[in-house]
């Protein structure tokens, strides 16, 4: 090996490079305040600054040492005056950290991934800072835009809702499970893994979208999503199913998924309540390649069959089953007609 020849195992780049231009951009030079001085010109106590830190899901610190800077500062003045205008109830303020500080550690994760990864497939052993400098503000800006139509697309939604006085009304939410996930993983190469989970959950998401639903998040190989319109969820239920068991595509894995219909409590971006854990356990049991439908769901669209020449669903009760919290629970297989 010449003397101008890296070794074989050495990164195109030093990846930590990335943190003092990521750090330079994104906060206006490097950290010079301590948690202590953050809490002070905030006007909160020590205790909730490291709370709030906390909740974002980043580790505290010690309080003489220097990792924060001015835009610390503002973040919790802004917290606070939330607050004070009642758009967060003080009890709500941790849900709401909480999930802001969730969302956007998963987002960053991939999103460093990716940039390291590609500034690691290039030749130079030092990356271009001008090209890592455009990046990040463009991603900034992407990230910006989707946000602020996605406010809009909810608000629109949640306003339509008030509008018709279904704000508080039923909704159907689905699990969609990926069957064998962990044996399968076990004999796939890291990329090869990447590229089924990337290509399940883009076609989960475009499915459901479409139908008018939203992916409320993604749980390992599982992802959860509600749609108002019981016909269109059981549509949605029928064509993952299909999509698992069509051979012209090979990417797309086996799946099971599991509806049920009811009040859902929803909250900082996620639901909760009895409807979600059924269609949750109902998944759990469902057969690979199957999809399973509690009793309410099954009413809805037997009745909205009856008016029609030729159904759409074909309706099985199964025994029942006793799972987790549900005991001798309903369950309605769900097919394609013959």
């Amino acid at each position: 090996m010449s003397d101008h020849e890296p070794e074989q195992d050495q990164p195109a780049f030093d990846p930590s490079v990335l943190i003092d231009v990521a750090h330079e951009f994104l906060f206006d030079g490097q950290p010079d305040l301590t948690q202590a001085q953050v809490a002070e010109r905030a006007g909160v106590s020590l205790d909730q600054a490291n709370e709030l830190w906390r909740y974002l899901g980043f580790s505290v610190v010690g309080d003489d040492v220097v990792a924060f800077s001015e835009a610390d500062v503002e973040a919790i003045r802004i917290t606070r005056r939330l607050t004070e205008l009642g758009i967060v109830p003080s009890d709500s303020i941790p849900q709401f950290v909480r999930s802001v500080g969730r969302s956007f550690s998963r987002l960053a994760d991939w999103q460093v991934r990716v940039l390291l990864a590609s500034m690691a497939d290039t030749d130079e052993h030092d990356p271009p800072l001008e090209v890592i400098s455009e990046v990040i503000p463009m991603v900034e800006e992407v990230q910006s835009y989707i946000w602020r139509r996605h406010l809009l697309a909810a608000s629109s939604r949640i306003a339509m809702r008030a509008v018709r006085e279904e704000s508080s009304g039923p909704t159907t939410v689905g699990f969609v499970d990926i069957v064998g996930y962990t044996s399968r993983s076990r004999q796939m190469s890291t990329r090869d893994l990447a590229e089924l989970v990337e290509h399940f959950e883009a076609f989960v998401t475009r499915s459901v979208v479409d139908a008018g639903g939203q992916v409320i998040k993604t749980i390992g190989d599982e992802v959860l999503f509600t749609i108002e319109d019981p016909e269109l969820a059981a549509g949605v239920a029928l064509e993952l199913v299909d999509q698992g068991e069509d051979e012209d595509d090979e990417l797309f894995p086996q799946v099971r998924v599991g509806l049920a219909h009811g009040p859902v409590l929803a909250r900082l971006g996620d639901v909760y309540g009895s409807t979600v854990n059924i269609a949750s356990r109902l998944t759990s049991v469902s057969r690979p390649g199957r999809v399973l439908v509690d009793a309410e769901l099954s009413t809805l669209l037997r009745d909205a069959d009856e008016d029609r020449e030729e159904p759409r669903y074909r309706l099985r009760r199964t025994r029942r089953v006793s799972v987790k919290g549900y005991e001798h629970l309903e369950a309605w297989s769900l097919k394609r007609p013959r």
